[in-house]
Protein backbone atom coordinates (compact mmCIF):
# COMPACT_ATOMS: atom_id res chain seq x y z
CA UNK A 1 0.00 0.00 0.00
CA UNK A 2 0.99 3.68 -0.40
CA UNK A 3 1.85 3.95 3.32
CA UNK A 4 0.49 2.77 6.61
CA UNK A 5 -1.97 5.68 6.87
CA UNK A 6 -3.40 5.75 3.32
CA UNK A 7 -4.95 3.63 0.63
CA UNK A 8 -5.39 4.58 -3.04
CA UNK A 9 -8.42 3.97 -5.26
CA UNK A 10 -6.57 1.18 -7.10
CA UNK A 11 -5.50 -0.46 -3.84
CA UNK A 12 -9.10 -0.26 -2.61
CA UNK A 13 -10.29 -2.14 -5.70
CA UNK A 14 -7.67 -4.87 -5.12
CA UNK A 15 -8.49 -5.33 -1.44
CA UNK A 16 -9.81 -8.87 -0.77
CA UNK A 17 -13.55 -9.14 -0.15
CA UNK A 18 -14.35 -8.74 3.53
CA UNK A 19 -10.89 -7.50 4.45
CA UNK A 20 -11.90 -3.89 4.91
CA UNK A 21 -14.91 -1.72 5.75
CA UNK A 22 -15.55 1.53 3.88
CA UNK A 23 -16.73 4.47 5.98
CA UNK A 24 -18.01 7.77 4.56
CA UNK A 25 -17.42 10.25 7.38
CA UNK A 26 -19.17 13.19 5.69
CA UNK A 27 -22.44 14.53 7.07
CA UNK A 28 -25.68 12.73 6.31
CA UNK A 29 -26.81 15.30 3.73
CA UNK A 30 -23.56 15.02 1.76
CA UNK A 31 -23.78 11.22 1.94
CA UNK A 32 -27.34 11.29 0.63
CA UNK A 33 -26.21 13.16 -2.49
CA UNK A 34 -23.97 10.26 -3.47
CA UNK A 35 -21.25 8.02 -2.11
CA UNK A 36 -18.98 5.11 -2.98
CA UNK A 37 -20.92 1.83 -3.30
CA UNK A 38 -21.11 -0.22 -0.06
CA UNK A 39 -19.87 2.68 2.06
CA UNK A 40 -21.45 3.18 5.48
CA UNK A 41 -22.19 6.71 6.64
CA UNK A 42 -20.50 7.30 10.01
CA UNK A 43 -20.04 11.05 10.56
CA UNK A 44 -19.36 10.47 14.28
CA UNK A 45 -16.70 7.80 13.70
CA UNK A 46 -14.21 9.20 16.22
CA UNK A 47 -16.77 8.99 19.01
CA UNK A 48 -17.70 5.45 17.97
CA UNK A 49 -14.04 4.50 17.96
CA UNK A 50 -13.51 5.97 21.42
CA UNK A 51 -16.47 3.92 22.66
CA UNK A 52 -15.00 0.75 21.14
CA UNK A 53 -17.88 0.29 18.67
CA UNK A 54 -15.72 -0.34 15.58
CA UNK A 55 -14.12 -3.66 14.60
CA UNK A 56 -10.40 -4.05 15.24
CA UNK A 57 -9.99 -7.12 13.03
CA UNK A 58 -10.72 -5.17 9.80
CA UNK A 59 -9.03 -2.40 7.85
CA UNK A 60 -11.15 0.70 8.40
CA UNK A 61 -11.08 2.79 5.23
CA UNK A 62 -12.24 6.36 5.82
CA UNK A 63 -13.05 9.02 3.24
CA UNK A 64 -14.53 12.50 3.03
CA UNK A 65 -14.80 14.64 -0.10
CA UNK A 66 -11.13 15.33 -0.77
CA UNK A 67 -9.36 13.41 2.00
CA UNK A 68 -8.53 16.21 4.44
CA UNK A 69 -10.69 15.28 7.39
CA UNK A 70 -10.48 11.53 6.84
CA UNK A 71 -6.69 11.75 7.25
CA UNK A 72 -7.11 13.49 10.60
CA UNK A 73 -9.76 11.00 11.74
CA UNK A 74 -7.53 8.07 10.77
CA UNK A 75 -4.72 9.42 12.91
CA UNK A 76 -7.04 9.51 15.93
CA UNK A 77 -8.32 5.99 15.24
CA UNK A 78 -4.82 4.59 14.93
CA UNK A 79 -3.94 6.07 18.31
CA UNK A 80 -6.82 3.98 19.69
CA UNK A 81 -5.43 0.81 18.14
CA UNK A 82 -7.50 0.60 14.95
CA UNK A 83 -6.05 -0.26 11.54
CA UNK A 84 -7.44 2.87 9.85
CA UNK A 85 -6.53 4.16 6.38
CA UNK A 86 -7.56 7.36 4.65
CA UNK A 87 -8.67 7.09 1.02
CA UNK A 88 -6.29 9.26 -0.98
CA UNK A 89 -8.23 12.05 -2.69
CA UNK A 90 -11.51 10.98 -1.05
CA UNK A 91 -14.83 10.69 -2.83
CA UNK A 92 -13.63 13.20 -5.42
CA UNK A 93 -10.84 10.85 -6.49
CA UNK A 94 -13.29 7.96 -6.70
CA UNK A 95 -15.61 10.02 -8.89
CA UNK A 96 -12.76 10.92 -11.21
CA UNK A 97 -11.79 7.24 -11.50
CA UNK A 98 -15.37 6.19 -12.22
CA UNK A 99 -16.51 8.81 -14.74
CA UNK A 100 -19.18 7.53 -17.11
CA UNK A 101 -17.66 7.08 -20.55
CA UNK A 102 -20.27 5.02 -22.40
CA UNK A 103 -23.70 6.10 -23.70
CA UNK A 104 -26.26 5.10 -21.04
CA UNK A 105 -29.16 7.12 -22.44
CA UNK A 106 -31.25 4.18 -23.74
CA UNK A 107 -31.38 2.25 -20.46
CA UNK A 108 -31.87 5.39 -18.39
CA UNK A 109 -34.75 6.50 -20.61
CA UNK A 110 -36.24 3.01 -20.34
CA UNK A 111 -36.28 3.35 -16.54
CA UNK A 112 -38.32 6.57 -16.87
CA UNK A 113 -40.82 4.92 -19.22
CA UNK A 114 -41.25 1.76 -17.17
CA UNK A 115 -44.38 2.01 -15.05
CA UNK A 116 -43.05 -0.30 -12.34
CA UNK A 117 -39.81 1.62 -12.09
CA UNK A 118 -40.05 5.39 -12.36
CA UNK A 119 -42.79 6.43 -14.77
CA UNK A 120 -45.41 6.90 -12.03
CA UNK A 121 -42.95 8.34 -9.50
CA UNK A 122 -41.12 10.76 -11.80
CA UNK A 123 -42.55 11.32 -15.26
CA UNK A 124 -46.21 11.35 -14.17
CA UNK A 125 -45.83 14.06 -11.47
CA UNK A 126 -43.56 16.01 -13.84
CA UNK A 127 -46.22 15.94 -16.58
CA UNK A 128 -48.92 16.69 -13.99
CA UNK A 129 -47.13 19.86 -12.84
CA UNK A 130 -46.59 20.97 -16.44
CA UNK A 131 -50.31 20.60 -17.13
CA UNK A 132 -51.66 21.86 -13.79
CA UNK A 133 -49.61 25.05 -13.74
CA UNK A 134 -49.49 25.55 -17.52
CA UNK A 135 -45.69 25.57 -17.56
CA UNK A 136 -45.16 24.67 -21.23
CA UNK A 137 -47.12 26.34 -24.02
CA UNK A 138 -47.12 26.12 -27.83
CA UNK A 139 -44.15 27.89 -29.37
CA UNK A 140 -42.11 28.01 -26.15
CA UNK A 141 -38.34 27.90 -26.35
CA UNK A 142 -37.17 26.75 -22.94
CA UNK A 143 -33.69 26.96 -21.47
CA UNK A 144 -33.43 23.88 -19.26
CA UNK A 145 -30.85 25.04 -16.73
CA UNK A 146 -28.47 22.30 -15.64
CA UNK A 147 -26.33 22.82 -12.54
CA UNK A 148 -24.89 19.32 -12.65
CA UNK A 149 -26.80 17.91 -9.69
CA UNK A 150 -29.26 15.02 -9.70
CA UNK A 151 -32.34 17.29 -9.91
CA UNK A 152 -31.42 19.30 -12.98
CA UNK A 153 -30.05 16.25 -14.82
CA UNK A 154 -33.28 14.37 -14.20
CA UNK A 155 -35.27 17.42 -15.30
CA UNK A 156 -33.38 17.40 -18.60
CA UNK A 157 -34.26 13.75 -19.21
CA UNK A 158 -37.91 14.31 -18.30
CA UNK A 159 -38.11 17.26 -20.70
CA UNK A 160 -36.71 15.05 -23.47
CA UNK A 161 -39.38 12.48 -22.66
CA UNK A 162 -42.09 15.15 -22.62
CA UNK A 163 -40.96 16.38 -26.02
CA UNK A 164 -41.34 12.86 -27.44
CA UNK A 165 -44.97 12.84 -26.27
CA UNK A 166 -45.67 16.48 -27.13
CA UNK A 167 -49.06 17.55 -28.35
CA UNK A 168 -47.68 20.82 -29.69
CA UNK A 169 -44.35 22.26 -30.76
CA UNK A 170 -41.84 23.64 -28.26
CA UNK A 171 -38.05 23.84 -28.26
CA UNK A 172 -35.44 22.96 -25.66
CA UNK A 173 -31.92 24.21 -25.01
CA UNK A 174 -29.98 22.47 -22.24
CA UNK A 175 -28.06 25.32 -20.71
CA UNK A 176 -25.08 24.93 -18.37
CA UNK A 177 -23.56 28.00 -16.77
CA UNK A 178 -20.02 27.52 -15.45
CA UNK A 179 -19.66 30.08 -12.63
CA UNK A 180 -16.10 28.95 -11.97
CA UNK A 181 -16.34 25.20 -11.34
CA UNK A 182 -13.25 23.29 -10.34
CA UNK A 183 -11.94 20.81 -12.90
CA UNK A 184 -13.60 17.79 -11.28
CA UNK A 185 -17.08 19.31 -11.26
CA UNK A 186 -16.81 20.59 -14.83
CA UNK A 187 -15.70 17.17 -16.09
CA UNK A 188 -18.40 15.39 -14.12
CA UNK A 189 -21.12 17.58 -15.63
CA UNK A 190 -19.83 17.11 -19.18
CA UNK A 191 -19.37 13.33 -18.82
CA UNK A 192 -22.78 12.81 -17.26
CA UNK A 193 -24.50 14.89 -19.92
CA UNK A 194 -22.79 12.89 -22.65
CA UNK A 195 -23.64 9.54 -21.03
CA UNK A 196 -27.28 10.57 -20.52
CA UNK A 197 -27.67 11.86 -24.07
CA UNK A 198 -28.24 15.49 -23.07
CA UNK A 199 -26.72 17.93 -25.62
CA UNK A 200 -25.60 20.77 -23.36
CA UNK A 201 -24.72 24.34 -24.25
CA UNK A 202 -22.07 25.66 -21.85
CA UNK A 203 -21.21 29.28 -21.19
CA UNK A 204 -18.72 30.63 -18.66
CA UNK A 205 -18.90 33.38 -16.06
CA UNK A 206 -16.69 34.48 -13.16
CA UNK A 207 -19.37 34.59 -10.48
CA UNK A 208 -17.41 32.57 -7.93
CA UNK A 209 -14.50 35.00 -8.23
CA UNK A 210 -16.85 37.95 -7.81
CA UNK A 211 -18.46 36.70 -4.57
CA UNK A 212 -15.53 34.84 -3.04
CA UNK A 213 -14.38 37.79 -0.94
CA UNK A 214 -17.87 39.00 0.00
CA UNK A 215 -18.40 38.70 3.74
CA UNK A 216 -22.11 39.45 4.01
CA UNK A 217 -24.59 37.03 2.38
CA UNK A 218 -22.31 35.67 -0.38
CA UNK A 219 -24.75 32.82 -1.10
CA UNK A 220 -27.63 35.24 -1.66
CA UNK A 221 -25.51 37.38 -3.97
CA UNK A 222 -24.25 34.34 -5.85
CA UNK A 223 -27.79 33.04 -6.37
CA UNK A 224 -29.00 36.41 -7.65
CA UNK A 225 -26.07 36.71 -10.05
CA UNK A 226 -26.48 33.17 -11.35
CA UNK A 227 -30.19 33.74 -11.98
CA UNK A 228 -29.42 36.95 -13.84
CA UNK A 229 -26.79 35.35 -16.04
CA UNK A 230 -29.13 32.46 -16.88
CA UNK A 231 -31.94 34.83 -17.86
CA UNK A 232 -29.58 36.93 -19.94
CA UNK A 233 -28.04 33.99 -21.82
CA UNK A 234 -31.40 32.30 -22.34
CA UNK A 235 -32.84 35.50 -23.82
CA UNK A 236 -29.77 35.86 -26.04
CA UNK A 237 -30.47 32.34 -27.37
CA UNK A 238 -34.07 33.25 -28.16
CA UNK A 239 -35.70 31.51 -25.18
CA UNK A 240 -38.76 32.86 -23.43
CA UNK A 241 -38.52 30.61 -20.36
CA UNK A 242 -35.90 29.16 -18.05
CA UNK A 243 -36.58 25.92 -16.19
CA UNK A 244 -35.00 25.27 -12.78
CA UNK A 245 -34.77 21.94 -10.96
CA UNK A 246 -36.48 22.80 -7.67
CA UNK A 247 -38.59 19.85 -6.49
CA UNK A 248 -41.39 19.19 -3.98
CA UNK A 249 -38.99 19.00 -1.02
CA UNK A 250 -37.43 22.34 -1.95
CA UNK A 251 -40.90 23.88 -1.94
CA UNK A 252 -41.86 22.72 1.56
CA UNK A 253 -38.40 23.40 3.00
CA UNK A 254 -38.46 26.96 1.65
CA UNK A 255 -41.91 27.50 3.13
CA UNK A 256 -40.87 26.28 6.58
CA UNK A 257 -37.53 28.10 6.44
CA UNK A 258 -39.31 31.40 5.85
CA UNK A 259 -41.43 30.90 8.96
CA UNK A 260 -38.67 29.63 11.26
CA UNK A 261 -35.71 31.77 10.20
CA UNK A 262 -37.19 34.87 8.53
CA UNK A 263 -40.52 35.35 10.28
CA UNK A 264 -42.56 35.32 7.09
CA UNK A 265 -44.85 32.96 5.21
CA UNK A 266 -43.32 32.72 1.76
CA UNK A 267 -43.73 29.94 -0.74
CA UNK A 268 -41.86 28.88 -3.87
CA UNK A 269 -44.09 29.32 -6.93
CA UNK A 270 -44.21 26.85 -9.85
CA UNK A 271 -43.79 29.74 -12.29
CA UNK A 272 -42.79 33.36 -12.04
CA UNK A 273 -42.63 36.21 -14.54
CA UNK A 274 -39.31 38.05 -14.56
CA UNK A 275 -39.35 41.71 -13.56
CA UNK A 276 -35.89 42.45 -14.91
CA UNK A 277 -36.19 40.52 -18.17
CA UNK A 278 -39.53 41.40 -19.83
CA UNK A 279 -41.14 38.52 -21.67
CA UNK A 280 -39.14 35.93 -19.73
CA UNK A 281 -40.61 33.45 -17.27
CA UNK A 282 -39.14 31.03 -14.74
CA UNK A 283 -40.77 27.58 -14.41
CA UNK A 284 -40.25 24.71 -11.96
CA UNK A 285 -41.56 21.50 -13.60
CA UNK A 286 -40.25 19.21 -10.79
CA UNK A 287 -42.68 20.99 -8.43
CA UNK A 288 -44.55 17.76 -7.58
CA UNK A 289 -41.59 15.35 -7.72
CA UNK A 290 -40.28 13.96 -4.41
CA UNK A 291 -36.56 14.07 -3.71
CA UNK A 292 -36.47 10.49 -2.43
CA UNK A 293 -37.77 9.31 -5.80
CA UNK A 294 -35.05 11.30 -7.57
CA UNK A 295 -32.45 9.62 -5.36
CA UNK A 296 -33.94 6.20 -6.11
CA UNK A 297 -33.68 6.89 -9.86
CA UNK A 298 -30.08 8.04 -9.44
CA UNK A 299 -29.06 4.99 -7.42
CA UNK A 300 -30.97 2.52 -9.59
CA UNK A 301 -29.02 3.72 -12.62
CA UNK A 302 -25.71 3.92 -10.75
CA UNK A 303 -25.33 7.65 -11.43
CA UNK A 304 -23.15 10.12 -9.53
CA UNK A 305 -23.63 13.89 -9.69
CA UNK A 306 -22.06 16.92 -8.07
CA UNK A 307 -23.60 18.06 -4.79
CA UNK A 308 -22.65 21.69 -4.47
CA UNK A 309 -19.98 23.23 -6.66
CA UNK A 310 -19.65 26.40 -4.62
CA UNK A 311 -16.13 27.24 -3.41
CA UNK A 312 -17.56 27.91 0.04
CA UNK A 313 -19.12 24.46 0.43
CA UNK A 314 -17.87 22.06 -2.25
CA UNK A 315 -15.79 20.19 0.28
CA UNK A 316 -18.78 19.14 2.45
CA UNK A 317 -19.32 20.08 6.05
CA UNK A 318 -17.03 17.35 7.33
CA UNK A 319 -14.11 18.83 5.40
CA UNK A 320 -14.58 22.41 6.53
CA UNK A 321 -12.00 23.83 8.87
CA UNK A 322 -13.79 27.07 9.69
CA UNK A 323 -16.32 25.53 12.02
CA UNK A 324 -19.23 26.74 9.89
CA UNK A 325 -22.54 25.22 10.94
CA UNK A 326 -24.94 23.12 8.91
CA UNK A 327 -26.99 25.35 6.62
CA UNK A 328 -30.50 26.42 7.57
CA UNK A 329 -31.86 24.37 4.68
CA UNK A 330 -30.15 21.26 6.02
CA UNK A 331 -31.50 21.97 9.51
CA UNK A 332 -34.99 22.36 8.08
CA UNK A 333 -34.67 19.18 6.02
CA UNK A 334 -33.68 17.21 9.12
CA UNK A 335 -36.49 18.81 11.14
CA UNK A 336 -39.10 17.74 8.59
CA UNK A 337 -37.66 14.24 8.64
CA UNK A 338 -38.06 14.06 12.42
CA UNK A 339 -41.62 15.43 12.27
CA UNK A 340 -42.49 12.84 9.65
CA UNK A 341 -41.70 10.06 12.13
CA UNK A 342 -44.77 10.98 14.20
CA UNK A 343 -46.85 12.47 11.37
CA UNK A 344 -46.41 10.79 7.95
CA UNK A 345 -48.58 13.53 6.37
CA UNK A 346 -46.41 16.45 7.47
CA UNK A 347 -44.79 17.02 4.05
CA UNK A 348 -48.13 16.98 2.26
CA UNK A 349 -49.65 19.28 4.88
CA UNK A 350 -46.90 21.88 4.53
CA UNK A 351 -47.31 21.81 0.74
CA UNK A 352 -51.12 22.08 0.93
CA UNK A 353 -50.85 25.03 3.34
CA UNK A 354 -49.60 27.12 0.42
CA UNK A 355 -53.05 26.81 -1.16
CA UNK A 356 -55.09 26.85 2.05
CA UNK A 357 -54.33 30.27 3.53
CA UNK A 358 -57.25 31.43 5.70
CA UNK A 359 -57.25 35.21 5.24
CA UNK A 360 -59.73 35.71 8.08
CA UNK A 361 -57.04 34.67 10.56
CA UNK A 362 -54.07 36.51 9.00
CA UNK A 363 -52.90 39.82 10.47
CA UNK A 364 -51.33 41.26 7.35
CA UNK A 365 -49.82 40.51 3.98
CA UNK A 366 -47.09 41.99 1.85
CA UNK A 367 -47.29 42.72 -1.87
CA UNK A 368 -44.54 44.32 -3.95
CA UNK A 369 -42.76 45.36 -0.78
CA UNK A 370 -45.77 47.12 0.77
CA UNK A 371 -47.51 45.83 3.89
CA UNK A 372 -51.32 45.72 4.04
CA UNK A 373 -53.07 45.03 7.35
CA UNK A 374 -56.29 43.04 7.50
CA UNK A 375 -57.07 44.80 10.79
CA UNK A 376 -57.76 47.96 8.78
CA UNK A 377 -60.45 46.26 6.70
CA UNK A 378 -64.14 46.11 7.58
CA UNK A 379 -65.45 42.73 8.58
Amino acid sequence: MTNIDEITIDELADLPEGRGILYDIRDEISYSHGTIPKAENVPDIERMAAEGRLPKDKILILFCMHGAQSAIACEHLRELGYDARSLVGGYGAWLRKNFLTEDRSAEIEDSLRNRRKFKERLFSPFAKAVARYNLVEPGDKIAVCISGGKDSMLMAKLFQELQRHRKFHFELIFLVMDPGYNELNRLLIENNASALGVPITVFETSIFDAVYSVDKSPCYLCARMRRGYLYSKAKELGCNKIALGHHFDDVIETTLMGMLWSGQFQGMLPKLKSKNFPGMELIRPLYLVREDDIKSWRDYNGLHFIQCACRFTDTCSSCRTDGSPVSKRMETKLLIRRLKESNPQVEKNIFNSLSNVCLNTVLAYKKDGKVYSFLDEEI
